[in-house]
Protein backbone atom coordinates (compact mmCIF):
# COMPACT_ATOMS: atom_id res chain seq x y z
CA UNK A 1 0.00 0.00 0.00
CA UNK A 2 0.71 3.62 -0.46
CA UNK A 3 -0.21 5.45 2.31
CA UNK A 4 -0.32 9.13 2.57
CA UNK A 5 -0.25 10.80 5.88
CA UNK A 6 -1.58 14.67 5.79
CA UNK A 7 -2.21 15.89 9.12
CA UNK A 8 -2.68 18.86 10.69
CA UNK A 9 -1.23 20.07 14.21
CA UNK A 10 -2.60 19.31 17.37
CA UNK A 11 -2.40 22.43 18.71
CA UNK A 12 -0.56 23.05 22.00
CA UNK A 13 0.59 19.40 21.62
CA UNK A 14 2.22 18.58 18.24
CA UNK A 15 3.11 20.03 15.12
CA UNK A 16 1.93 18.99 12.21
CA UNK A 17 5.05 16.60 11.46
CA UNK A 18 5.11 15.45 14.93
CA UNK A 19 1.60 14.44 13.99
CA UNK A 20 2.92 12.66 11.11
CA UNK A 21 5.63 10.69 12.56
CA UNK A 22 3.44 9.62 15.24
CA UNK A 23 1.01 8.38 13.01
CA UNK A 24 3.73 6.79 10.35
CA UNK A 25 5.40 4.91 13.89
CA UNK A 26 2.09 3.60 14.96
CA UNK A 27 0.91 2.19 11.28
CA UNK A 28 4.67 1.42 10.40
CA UNK A 29 4.70 -0.98 13.86
CA UNK A 30 1.55 -2.83 12.29
CA UNK A 31 2.06 -2.34 8.84
CA UNK A 32 5.94 -2.35 8.47
CA UNK A 33 6.60 -3.03 4.70
CA UNK A 34 3.83 -0.21 3.46
CA UNK A 35 4.71 2.79 1.56
CA UNK A 36 4.70 5.86 4.08
CA UNK A 37 4.92 9.38 2.71
CA UNK A 38 4.46 12.32 5.02
CA UNK A 39 3.21 16.19 4.39
CA UNK A 40 2.63 18.42 7.21
CA UNK A 41 -0.57 20.35 6.97
CA UNK A 42 -2.18 23.55 7.52
CA UNK A 43 -5.48 25.50 6.96
CA UNK A 44 -3.53 28.96 6.84
CA UNK A 45 -3.39 30.09 10.46
CA UNK A 46 -1.57 29.23 13.29
CA UNK A 47 1.16 26.56 12.46
CA UNK A 48 1.37 27.41 9.18
CA UNK A 49 4.92 28.62 8.72
CA UNK A 50 6.10 25.36 10.28
CA UNK A 51 4.40 23.37 8.03
CA UNK A 52 5.53 24.66 4.81
CA UNK A 53 9.03 24.94 6.43
CA UNK A 54 8.60 21.18 7.93
CA UNK A 55 7.37 19.68 4.06
CA UNK A 56 9.88 21.69 1.60
CA UNK A 57 13.09 21.53 4.10
CA UNK A 58 13.07 25.10 4.74
CA UNK A 59 13.73 27.66 7.22
CA UNK A 60 12.90 30.20 9.87
CA UNK A 61 13.88 33.55 9.86
CA UNK A 62 13.46 35.84 12.86
CA UNK A 63 12.98 39.73 12.26
CA UNK A 64 12.84 42.42 14.54
CA UNK A 65 9.63 45.00 13.67
CA UNK A 66 7.09 47.27 14.75
CA UNK A 67 4.21 45.66 16.99
CA UNK A 68 1.07 46.53 17.26
CA UNK A 69 1.45 49.04 19.67
CA UNK A 70 4.36 50.50 17.12
CA UNK A 71 6.86 48.88 19.71
CA UNK A 72 9.72 46.63 18.44
CA UNK A 73 8.72 42.73 18.61
CA UNK A 74 10.23 40.23 17.33
CA UNK A 75 8.55 38.02 15.13
CA UNK A 76 9.09 35.36 11.84
CA UNK A 77 8.13 34.04 8.94
CA UNK A 78 9.29 30.99 6.81
CA UNK A 79 11.23 30.85 3.55
CA UNK A 80 10.95 27.14 1.93
CA UNK A 81 13.92 25.10 1.35
CA UNK A 82 13.74 25.98 -2.50
CA UNK A 83 14.00 30.12 -1.08
CA UNK A 84 11.32 30.47 -3.89
CA UNK A 85 8.29 30.93 -1.38
CA UNK A 86 7.60 32.97 1.95
CA UNK A 87 5.32 32.27 4.45
CA UNK A 88 3.86 34.71 6.73
CA UNK A 89 1.70 34.57 9.83
CA UNK A 90 0.91 37.75 9.94
CA UNK A 91 -0.39 37.12 13.85
CA UNK A 92 3.78 37.33 14.26
CA UNK A 93 4.44 40.74 13.78
CA UNK A 94 0.73 42.00 14.54
CA UNK A 95 -1.26 39.63 16.75
CA UNK A 96 -3.79 40.34 19.14
CA UNK A 97 -1.15 38.03 21.79
CA UNK A 98 1.46 40.64 21.60
CA UNK A 99 -1.13 43.34 23.11
CA UNK A 100 -1.72 43.32 27.15
CA UNK A 101 -5.59 42.96 27.88
CA UNK A 102 -5.58 46.58 29.59
CA UNK A 103 -4.30 48.13 26.16
CA UNK A 104 -6.02 46.81 23.81
CA UNK A 105 -7.83 49.53 22.14
CA UNK A 106 -8.56 48.64 17.49
CA UNK A 107 -8.31 52.89 17.01
CA UNK A 108 -4.59 52.91 17.34
CA UNK A 109 -3.26 49.17 16.53
CA UNK A 110 -1.65 48.54 13.26
CA UNK A 111 -0.23 46.60 10.64
CA UNK A 112 2.99 48.17 10.20
CA UNK A 113 5.28 45.65 11.11
CA UNK A 114 2.95 42.71 8.91
CA UNK A 115 4.29 44.77 6.31
CA UNK A 116 7.91 44.89 7.54
CA UNK A 117 8.03 41.00 7.18
CA UNK A 118 6.73 41.38 3.49
CA UNK A 119 9.17 43.61 2.94
CA UNK A 120 12.43 41.57 4.47
CA UNK A 121 10.89 38.14 2.24
CA UNK A 122 10.94 40.39 -0.89
CA UNK A 123 14.03 41.70 -0.19
CA UNK A 124 15.24 37.86 0.22
CA UNK A 125 14.38 37.61 -3.69
CA UNK A 126 11.04 34.90 -3.58
CA UNK A 127 9.09 34.54 -6.23
CA UNK A 128 5.71 33.64 -4.13
CA UNK A 129 4.32 34.94 -1.23
CA UNK A 130 1.41 32.98 1.37
CA UNK A 131 -0.01 35.31 3.77
CA UNK A 132 -2.29 33.76 7.02
CA UNK A 133 -4.22 36.37 8.25
CA UNK A 134 -5.57 35.37 11.16
CA UNK A 135 -5.55 36.22 15.15
CA UNK A 136 -4.83 40.29 14.42
CA UNK A 137 -4.83 43.20 16.97
CA UNK A 138 -6.25 45.28 14.21
CA UNK A 139 -8.77 47.47 12.24
CA UNK A 140 -6.65 49.51 10.01
CA UNK A 141 -7.65 47.95 6.85
CA UNK A 142 -3.62 47.37 6.23
CA UNK A 143 -2.85 50.64 6.25
CA UNK A 144 -0.14 49.95 8.28
CA UNK A 145 1.19 47.32 6.22
CA UNK A 146 0.82 49.29 2.85
CA UNK A 147 2.50 52.53 3.94
CA UNK A 148 5.31 50.49 5.55
CA UNK A 149 5.04 49.19 2.17
CA UNK A 150 6.66 52.40 0.55
CA UNK A 151 2.66 53.18 -0.09
CA UNK A 152 1.76 56.89 0.80
CA UNK A 153 -1.45 57.82 2.88
CA UNK A 154 -1.87 61.35 3.83
CA UNK A 155 -4.65 64.02 4.61
CA UNK A 156 -5.88 67.33 3.90
CA UNK A 157 -3.06 68.92 4.26
CA UNK A 158 -0.20 66.44 2.54
CA UNK A 159 0.79 64.49 5.77
CA UNK A 160 1.03 61.17 6.16
CA UNK A 161 -1.81 59.76 8.45
CA UNK A 162 -1.00 57.55 12.00
CA UNK A 163 -0.81 53.95 10.58
CA UNK A 164 -3.94 53.20 12.44
CA UNK A 165 -7.71 52.80 12.15
CA UNK A 166 -7.83 56.29 13.87
CA UNK A 167 -5.52 57.63 11.49
CA UNK A 168 -8.28 56.40 8.36
CA UNK A 169 -10.47 59.18 9.40
CA UNK A 170 -8.24 61.90 8.34
CA UNK A 171 -7.19 59.99 4.82
CA UNK A 172 -7.69 62.23 1.87
CA UNK A 173 -5.34 61.10 -0.57
CA UNK A 174 -3.61 57.42 -1.65
CA UNK A 175 0.27 57.45 -3.34
CA UNK A 176 1.36 54.03 -4.36
CA UNK A 177 4.16 54.94 -7.08
CA UNK A 178 6.52 54.19 -4.63
CA UNK A 179 5.55 51.03 -2.98
CA UNK A 180 8.23 48.43 -3.20
CA UNK A 181 9.32 47.67 -7.17
CA UNK A 182 9.46 43.38 -6.28
CA UNK A 183 5.44 43.42 -5.26
CA UNK A 184 4.78 43.45 -9.15
CA UNK A 185 7.58 40.48 -9.32
CA UNK A 186 5.98 37.87 -6.52
CA UNK A 187 2.40 36.46 -6.90
CA UNK A 188 0.90 36.61 -3.61
CA UNK A 189 -1.72 34.13 -1.77
CA UNK A 190 -3.88 34.78 1.14
CA UNK A 191 -5.11 31.97 3.39
CA UNK A 192 -8.70 33.79 4.33
CA UNK A 193 -11.10 31.88 5.75
CA UNK A 194 -14.03 34.38 6.68
CA UNK A 195 -16.56 35.90 3.66
CA UNK A 196 -17.06 39.10 5.89
CA UNK A 197 -16.74 42.37 4.04
CA UNK A 198 -15.28 45.53 5.16
CA UNK A 199 -18.11 47.43 6.32
CA UNK A 200 -21.64 46.86 7.68
CA UNK A 201 -23.17 45.01 10.49
CA UNK A 202 -21.09 42.13 9.08
CA UNK A 203 -17.92 43.71 8.18
CA UNK A 204 -14.54 44.01 10.61
CA UNK A 205 -15.38 46.40 12.73
CA UNK A 206 -18.90 45.29 14.39
CA UNK A 207 -17.91 41.07 14.07
CA UNK A 208 -14.39 41.31 15.33
CA UNK A 209 -13.66 44.40 17.27
CA UNK A 210 -15.12 43.79 20.21
CA UNK A 211 -12.45 40.85 20.81
CA UNK A 212 -9.70 43.28 20.00
CA UNK A 213 -10.98 45.69 23.05
CA UNK A 214 -13.35 47.94 21.03
CA UNK A 215 -16.35 49.68 23.24
CA UNK A 216 -19.66 49.97 20.96
CA UNK A 217 -18.79 53.70 20.40
CA UNK A 218 -14.95 52.84 18.98
CA UNK A 219 -16.58 50.18 16.87
CA UNK A 220 -19.21 52.51 15.48
CA UNK A 221 -16.38 55.02 14.53
CA UNK A 222 -14.00 52.04 13.02
CA UNK A 223 -16.53 51.08 10.63
CA UNK A 224 -17.54 54.66 9.54
CA UNK A 225 -13.18 55.17 8.90
CA UNK A 226 -12.78 51.97 6.59
CA UNK A 227 -16.31 53.19 4.85
CA UNK A 228 -14.39 56.52 4.35
CA UNK A 229 -11.08 54.30 3.65
CA UNK A 230 -13.12 52.08 0.84
CA UNK A 231 -14.64 55.38 -0.79
CA UNK A 232 -10.75 56.96 -0.79
CA UNK A 233 -9.55 53.51 -2.65
CA UNK A 234 -12.05 53.18 -5.36
CA UNK A 235 -11.65 56.82 -6.54
CA UNK A 236 -7.77 56.78 -6.45
CA UNK A 237 -7.31 53.13 -7.56
CA UNK A 238 -10.55 52.26 -9.22
CA UNK A 239 -11.30 49.48 -7.07
CA UNK A 240 -14.42 48.90 -4.90
CA UNK A 241 -13.33 46.62 -2.29
CA UNK A 242 -15.96 47.29 0.71
CA UNK A 243 -18.19 44.01 0.21
CA UNK A 244 -16.24 41.60 -1.41
CA UNK A 245 -16.28 38.43 0.72
CA UNK A 246 -12.96 38.63 2.93
CA UNK A 247 -12.00 42.20 2.81
CA UNK A 248 -13.30 42.44 6.04
CA UNK A 249 -10.50 39.39 7.20
CA UNK A 250 -8.02 40.46 10.24
CA UNK A 251 -9.28 43.95 10.71
CA UNK A 252 -9.77 44.69 6.92
CA UNK A 253 -6.31 44.16 6.44
CA UNK A 254 -8.17 41.45 3.48
CA UNK A 255 -9.55 44.92 1.72
CA UNK A 256 -5.85 46.08 2.21
CA UNK A 257 -4.22 43.14 0.59
CA UNK A 258 -6.88 43.07 -2.56
CA UNK A 259 -6.64 46.88 -3.09
CA UNK A 260 -2.90 47.48 -2.78
CA UNK A 261 -1.30 44.16 -3.48
CA UNK A 262 -3.53 42.15 -6.19
CA UNK A 263 -3.76 39.33 -3.67
CA UNK A 264 -6.11 36.29 -4.19
CA UNK A 265 -7.59 35.83 -1.11
CA UNK A 266 -8.65 31.81 -0.64
CA UNK A 267 -9.72 29.31 1.65
CA UNK A 268 -6.52 28.31 3.62
CA UNK A 269 -6.48 24.55 3.87
CA UNK A 270 -7.26 24.66 -0.05
CA UNK A 271 -4.33 27.44 -0.67
CA UNK A 272 -1.92 24.91 1.33
CA UNK A 273 -3.30 21.78 -0.34
CA UNK A 274 -1.96 23.22 -3.94
CA UNK A 275 1.27 24.40 -2.57
CA UNK A 276 2.18 21.49 -1.11
CA UNK A 277 1.15 19.43 -3.66
CA UNK A 278 -0.67 16.95 -2.02
CA UNK A 279 -3.49 15.96 -4.75
CA UNK A 280 -0.31 14.34 -6.70
CA UNK A 281 0.68 12.18 -3.86
CA UNK A 282 -3.18 11.48 -3.32
CA UNK A 283 -3.59 10.16 -6.80
CA UNK A 284 -1.12 7.33 -6.40
CA UNK A 285 -2.26 6.61 -2.86
CA UNK A 286 -4.12 3.48 -1.43
CA UNK A 287 -5.09 5.33 1.71
CA UNK A 288 -4.77 8.82 3.32
CA UNK A 289 -5.04 9.46 6.57
CA UNK A 290 -5.80 12.98 8.24
CA UNK A 291 -6.55 14.57 11.01
CA UNK A 292 -6.27 17.51 13.53
CA UNK A 293 -6.67 18.49 17.56
CA UNK A 294 -10.56 18.55 17.26
CA UNK A 295 -13.00 17.64 14.39
CA UNK A 296 -16.67 18.89 14.88
CA UNK A 297 -19.22 20.51 13.25
CA UNK A 298 -16.87 23.28 12.03
CA UNK A 299 -14.67 21.21 10.30
CA UNK A 300 -16.23 20.86 7.03
CA UNK A 301 -15.96 24.90 7.02
CA UNK A 302 -12.45 24.53 5.02
CA UNK A 303 -10.48 23.27 7.88
CA UNK A 304 -7.70 21.02 7.03
CA UNK A 305 -8.68 17.27 7.17
CA UNK A 306 -11.87 17.78 5.19
CA UNK A 307 -9.73 20.20 2.41
CA UNK A 308 -7.33 16.81 2.35
CA UNK A 309 -10.21 14.66 1.94
CA UNK A 310 -12.32 16.36 -0.77
CA UNK A 311 -9.30 15.81 -2.96
CA UNK A 312 -8.97 12.04 -1.71
CA UNK A 313 -13.03 11.85 -2.84
CA UNK A 314 -12.39 13.02 -6.00
CA UNK A 315 -10.08 10.05 -7.02
CA UNK A 316 -11.55 7.83 -4.79
CA UNK A 317 -9.48 7.08 -2.38
CA UNK A 318 -10.79 6.06 1.08
CA UNK A 319 -9.61 8.21 3.91
CA UNK A 320 -9.18 7.77 7.58
CA UNK A 321 -8.93 11.05 10.10
CA UNK A 322 -7.67 11.33 13.63
CA UNK A 323 -8.43 13.62 16.33
CA UNK A 324 -7.62 14.64 19.86
CA UNK A 325 -11.64 15.12 20.54
CA UNK A 326 -14.57 14.33 17.91
CA UNK A 327 -17.37 16.96 19.34
CA UNK A 328 -20.97 18.00 18.57
CA UNK A 329 -21.72 17.34 14.55
CA UNK A 330 -18.25 15.87 13.93
CA UNK A 331 -20.41 13.15 11.84
CA UNK A 332 -20.84 15.76 8.89
CA UNK A 333 -16.76 14.64 8.07
CA UNK A 334 -18.77 11.73 6.36
CA UNK A 335 -20.36 13.31 3.51
CA UNK A 336 -17.14 15.04 2.53
CA UNK A 337 -14.85 11.91 2.12
CA UNK A 338 -13.55 10.87 5.77
CA UNK A 339 -14.73 7.74 5.70
CA UNK A 340 -13.47 6.75 9.73
CA UNK A 341 -13.05 9.30 12.17
CA UNK A 342 -11.22 8.24 15.89
CA UNK A 343 -10.58 10.02 18.94
CA UNK A 344 -7.09 9.35 20.11
CA UNK A 345 -8.19 9.78 24.11
CA UNK A 346 -7.81 6.49 25.64
CA UNK A 347 -8.95 8.07 29.49
CA UNK A 348 -10.17 10.65 31.54
CA UNK A 349 -7.44 13.16 31.83
CA UNK A 350 -6.45 16.54 32.45
CA UNK A 351 -5.69 18.87 29.95
CA UNK A 352 -1.97 19.21 30.99
CA UNK A 353 -1.81 15.52 30.54
CA UNK A 354 -3.61 15.01 27.06
CA UNK A 355 -1.36 17.76 25.67
CA UNK A 356 1.42 15.63 27.04
CA UNK A 357 0.86 12.33 26.17
CA UNK A 358 -0.35 13.51 22.45
CA UNK A 359 2.29 11.55 20.32
CA UNK A 360 1.98 8.42 22.30
CA UNK A 361 -2.12 8.29 22.31
CA UNK A 362 -1.71 9.19 18.29
CA UNK A 363 0.66 6.12 17.55
CA UNK A 364 -1.39 3.97 19.87
CA UNK A 365 -4.00 5.20 17.95
CA UNK A 366 -2.74 4.77 14.58
CA UNK A 367 -1.10 1.50 15.61
CA UNK A 368 -4.94 0.37 16.39
CA UNK A 369 -5.99 1.36 13.34
CA UNK A 370 -3.61 -0.50 11.21
CA UNK A 371 -4.21 -3.88 13.19
CA UNK A 372 -7.95 -3.25 12.12
CA UNK A 373 -6.50 -3.09 8.21
CA UNK A 374 -4.29 -6.02 9.04
CA UNK A 375 -7.74 -8.06 10.29
CA UNK A 376 -9.64 -7.25 7.24
CA UNK A 377 -6.85 -8.35 4.93
CA UNK A 378 -6.14 -12.06 6.93
CA UNK A 379 -9.92 -12.09 6.94
CA UNK A 380 -10.12 -11.83 2.86
CA UNK A 381 -6.91 -14.12 2.38
CA UNK A 382 -7.62 -16.38 4.79
CA UNK A 383 -10.32 -19.36 3.65
CA UNK A 384 -13.00 -20.50 5.95
CA UNK A 385 -13.69 -23.72 7.33
CA UNK A 386 -17.45 -25.55 7.50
Amino acid sequence: MYIVIAPDSFKESLTAMEAARAIEEGFASVLPHENYYKIPMADGGEGTVQSIVDATGGSIKTVTVTGPLYEPVEAFYGLSGDKKIAVIEMAAASGLDKVPMEKRNPLVTTTYGFGELICDALEEGVEEILLGIGGSATNDGGAGMVMSLGGKLLDETGASISADGQGLGKLKSIDITRLHPRLKEVVIKVACDVDNPLTGKNGASHIYGPQKGGTSEQIELLDSHLAHYAQVIKKTLGKDIDQVPGAGAAGGLGAGLLAFLDAELKRGGDLLVEMLGLEEQIKQADLVITGEGGINHQTIFGKTPVAVSRIAKKHGVPVIAVAGTLSKGYESVHDEGIDAVFSILTELSSLDEVLEKGYENLKATAANVASVIKISRTAETTPREN
